[in-house]
């Protein structure tokens, strides 16, 4: 048995109950997941059943792979004897797989032998096993000879398979019943954390350092940076970094100068075991798209709420956004938001004009709970989260990264968000911060954009406010000389992030992808973003569906990635705060709208109530729409004016 209370799991349900559902939410953690698939194909011309499988695949990641059984019943045995104790498998469902075993092409055949077979595999079972399968023992008994021998079947096999498995759970309508054990076991975990693993945060060592004091970036000897850093690698399985808390919104300044608090943090979370994922990041994955009717249907609602005036105008493509990401017509303010601050320096003309340390200061900075974008978070009531980006080579003398660097960054910005995701964040907001990261940024929409640098980069400003146009000439000349040297290069997404993009953007894509494969919407802000999102489109074209842009921050690159990308600007404040603290700046004005869009009642005009109360059910209610009582009237008793009546609180009398 595994250390959460179970290591193999019978999930049963009856039709539409939910339980492929629940199982496919117990496995979602787990970096890869191998899908078997035991239904036949069934007749071709059987559209409804094709629907019906065709909408378990969407549902699947990009990560999971497939195993088809339906050809051979005994093969569902021999898949899950081969698994390994790191492998995680879902079988869905018996059901079908029952429906092959009677197949007369496989007769004659010792069903009760193969079923044995099956519940033994099960039992001896080194991986993590979960087995869904319906439950038709609750049923009137079949009135036919092939309907009866499958009940009889069936229930001889959940029988069996139950026995075999460290737990049961019974989904009814949705609802989970723990059979075996009794009472519902911890939240699945893929394994303890090794040995070996780095402390905690808060233990006196940092999250950003092994035991032995070394950075967790640190690897191959290159050429450092602008801060003195060398480029490193970063480990897949190196521990992931402290998520900072807002406690509170930071109080406003003291009497006297200096502040009343300084923004406060809580202790960090606890960071994901330390495993070493199987996860394989190429061009073409099949990852998840946001649902394509839930947007435009709120769009539409839209025109039918209470809503005096013209309406959200422009702000109506937040909701439609967040239908489509939530799959509802109705979507919720995004009340978990985590910012994802990446770190992460280029060393060369990329940096030309930066102050040395600046970048680092105000990654400090954002680790005291300081600073604009630390502030910002917390006064949105969002955690915190700075992780340091291997640092980026000169581009114009040589790759940034090499190959190796590359998929380790791409591997641990796809964790990041898959922590995210089990934190049960809603919303992640990509920033940065780093020395020449605009330039990288810059370099790399030249490359898969065919922009002129000179037109995409931004102009250079000093700490004084002063425009520097001699390290702006040298940033352009520095990415004019990396386009040059790596003209005859390919063009593919990892060749361009080693050869241009360096360390964050290429962590910023892993980001992007994981946040895709785990269904969790993105709010872009700035140039290293943008860049990540144009790398991802030959990766996963479906991740720019789930970014959303709320201002392009006056910056041309970021201007011509959104173009690009599909994505519309929604405001045009020309904030720059730093990239991601814009996003932060305009959040409450996307939650506004989606708090309307939630909470407001139909039109009387449509059937709404005149008092703008819902006429029936409906996605509004009492903790959506908020009834604001009259005050109490001040004196002893209901006051009077010239007659015995009560004058209510606020209304004057005539």
């Amino acid at each position: 048995m595994s250390v959460d209370g179970w290591h193999t799991l019978l999930v049963l349900g009856g039709i539409r109950s939910g339980k492929s559902g629940f199982a496919e939410s117990l496995v979602a953690d787990a970096p890869m997941v191998r899908y078997v698939a035991t239904a036949p194909a069934g007749d071709p011309d059987d559209t409804e059943w094709a629907a019906r499988l065709a909408t378990h695949r969407a549902r699947r990641p990009g990560s999971w792979t497939t195993e088809e059984t339906a050809a051979d019943p005994g093969r569902l045995a021999e898949v899950i004897t081969a698994a390994g104790p790191h492998d995680t498998l879902l079988v869905d469902d018996l059901g079908g797989w029952v429906t092959v075993l009677l197949d007369p092409t496989h007769q004659p055949a010792d069903d009760t032998a193969t079923i044995a077979e099956l519940a033994s595999a099960v039992r001896a079972s080194e991986a993590r096993l979960v087995l869904v399968s319906p439950e038709v023992g609750l049923s009137l008994v079949p009135t036919t000879p092939l309907g009866r021998a499958f009940t009889d079947a069936l229930g001889a096999t959940n029988r069996a398979v139950a026995d075999a498995c460290d737990a049961v759970v019974l989904v009814v309508a949705g609802q989970t019943a723990w059979l075996k054990p009794t009472a519902a076991p911890a939240p699945p975990v893929h394994a303890a954390p090794p040995a070996h693993a780095a402390p905690q945060p808060g233990h006196g060592t940092p999250a950003d350092l092994d035991q032995a004091g070394t950075p967790a970036w640190a690897g191959t000897d290159r050429s450092t940076t602008s801060t003195g850093r060398r480029p490193g690698s970063v480990a897949p399985d190196a521990p992931l970094p402290e998520v900072l808390t807002p406690a509170a919104t930071p109080p406003p300044a003291a009497p006297g100068g200096g502040t009343a608090g300084g923004g406060d943090w809580a202790a960090p979370t606890m960071a994901l075991p330390m495993i070493a994922t199987g996860l394989v990041i190429q061009p073409g994955m099949e990852l998840p798209m946001p649902d394509d009717y839930t947007g435009p249907q709120a769009v539409d609602r839209l025109a039918t709420l209470d809503l005096p005036g013209a309406g959200l105008g422009v702000l109506e493509q937040v909701v439609g956004f967040a239908a489509a990401t939530q799959g509802t017509a109705t979507p919720r303010p995004w009340d978990e938001v985590r910012v994802l601050l990446l770190h992460g320096d280029h060393a060369g003309g990329a940096s030309a004009g930066a102050v040395p340390g600046e970048s680092a200061r105000r990654a400090r900075q954002a680790r005291a709970g300081q600073g604009a974008l630390a502030r910002l978070a917390a006064q949105n009531g969002a955690s915190l989260q700075v992780v340091e980006a291997p640092g980026s080579a000169a581009f114009e003398d040589g790759p940034a990264l090499d190959a190796d660097q590359v998929e380790s960054a791409l591997r641990y910005g796809w964790r990041l968000a898959e922590q995210a995701a089990d934190a049960g964040v809603q919303l992640l907001v990509l920033a940065a911060c780093g020395a020449g990261a605009e330039a990288a940024a810059a370099a790399v929409l030249a490359a898969t954009a065919g922009a002129e640098p000179p037109a995409v980069l931004g102009r250079v400003v000093t700490e004084q406010g002063e425009i520097d146009d001699n390290a702006w000439m040298v940033r352009c000349a520095a990415v004019r000389d990396a386009l040059h040297r790596t003209r005859r290069s390919p063009r593919e997404a990892k060749d361009i992030l080693a050869e241009l993009g360096g360390g964050d953007i290429a962590m910023a894509t892993g980001v992007l992808l994981g946040a895709t494969a785990r269904r969790v919407p993105v709010l872009l802000d700035g140039p290293v973003g943008t860049a990540a999102g144009m790398v991802s489109r030959d990766l996963a074209g479906q991740a720019r569906h789930w970014c959303l842009l709320p201002d392009h921050g006056g910056r041309p690159g970021v201007r011509l990635a959104a173009d690009v990308l599909g994505l519309t600007p929604l405001l045009d404040l020309r904030l720059d705060l730093g990239e991601g603290a814009t996003a932060l700046a305009a959040l409450p004005l996307l939650r506004s709208a989606l708090t309307l869009a939630a909470s407001l009642p139909t039109h009387p005009s449509l059937g709404g109530g005149e008092d703008g109360s819902h006429p029936g059910p409906g996605p509004a209610g009492p903790a959506d729409e908020p009834d604001f009582a009259e005050p109490e009237p001040a004196g002893p008793g209901p006051a009077t004016v010239g007659s015995d009546e009560p004058v209510s609180p606020g209304r004057r009398a005539d």
